[in-house]
């Protein structure tokens, strides 16, 4: 395919969007009101909510952590995959996105926190009591684990995402991984960033997962996630 077709990205958006994806009244205002509310616009994209979502039906994942809930968007996908069979937990370090979160699930219909639990902390705080109650047997394990927080942590919640997954099968998903390595100068013309951590080179040689970059190019323009799978 001839790189000019990318140029038409928001066409196909639009077309998969109104084919393969119902309009949802609760999805709508997620997105409206966290603009409204001063949120900053970097939550996925309908196609990415709902790509995410049938990752969890596809594994009948029961147990799902979020890590980075912003207002709730995709958070709703994976509460409405969820219904029925299972919980999502959520990690937001800002009170008021957790406030705009809650208020969010809420308005699609979620119960909180029976169907989603929204944790207020920073992720590297959260995330040490989640896997000491899962030692301790008082939390099950997670199933899949999706992770679009802060990017200079993104190594490190990595790390103890295999640390509280249920172990082999279990998924973690990083989003916007090809934007940083780009951005960062991993990869790319931009000027390397020697700070900046490779997620990607220390996935490939984490013995504990397997794992794939996948790119896409939609709306959100050129971007990819690292989809991995604890062995």
């Amino acid at each position: 395919m001839s790189l000019k077709n990318t140029d038409n990205r928001n066409l196909v958006d639009a077309y998969v969007k109104k084919h393969l994806i119902n309009e949802d009244a609760g999805l709508e205002n997620a997105y409206t009101n966290s603009i409204k509310q001063g949120l900053p616009m970097i939550a996925v994209s309908a196609s990415q909510g709902k790509f995410a979502s049938l990752l969890t039906t596809i594994g009948s994942a029961k147990n799902v952590l979020e890590i980075g809930t912003l207002g709730g968007y995709s958070t709703i996908w994976f509460a409405k995959a969820m219904k029925g069979r299972g919980k999502v937990t959520s990690i937001e370090a800002a009170p008021h996105h957790r406030e705009v979160a809650i208020n969010n699930l809420q308005a699609a219909g979620v119960q909180v926190p029976d169907e989603v639990d929204v944790l207020l902390g920073a992720g590297l705080d959260v995330l040490p009591k989640l896997a000491d109650e899962i030692a301790r047997g008082v939390r099950e394990p997670f199933d899949f684990i999706f992770i679009d927080a802060d990017w200079p942590n993104q190594w490190n919640y990595f790390d103890f995402a295999v640390k509280v997954s249920k172990g082999n099968g279990a998924v973690i998903y990083i989003d916007n991984v090809v934007q940083e390595m780009l951005s960062s100068g991993i990869v790319g013309e931009n000027e390397r960033d020697e700070e900046a951590i490779d997620v990607v080179a220390k996935a490939g040689a984490d013995d504990r997962v397997d794992a794939v970059v996948m790119q896409t190019v939609g709306s959100k323009s050129h971007d990819g996630f690292l989809l991995a799978v604890v062995k």
